[in-house]
């Protein structure tokens, strides 16, 4: 994590924080850390029982990070509107 920080510098990441085959919150805040990121999407959670992370767990463990946004998404959601470049 911290060699993609430092080489591609990423601003936004898609992080898995269930819990089960994939970090959990707590494993995905020091990701968080480690990549120096400002904005998060949680993926892999709440989709069966056994996944359990949640995004508000990892607010929580985040919450001392300055300038950090996690974009819990639901279903259908997307984080701003895109720009569509049209060619003529």
């Amino acid at each position: 994590m911290k060699i993609i920080g430092e080489l591609y510098k990423p601003d936004l990441v898609c992080l898995p924080i269930g819990g089960r085959f994939t970090m959990d919150p707590r494993e995905a805040a020091y990701a968080i850390r480690l990549l120096g990121v400002h904005h998060v999407l949680p993926i892999h959670h709440g989709t069966f029982p056994v996944l359990t992370g949640t995004p508000e767990a990892l607010r929580e463990l985040t919450q001392d990070i300055a300038g950090l946004e996690i974009h819990a998404l639901k279903p259908g959601e997307s984080i701003g509107e895109p720009k569509l470049a049209v060619a003529r």
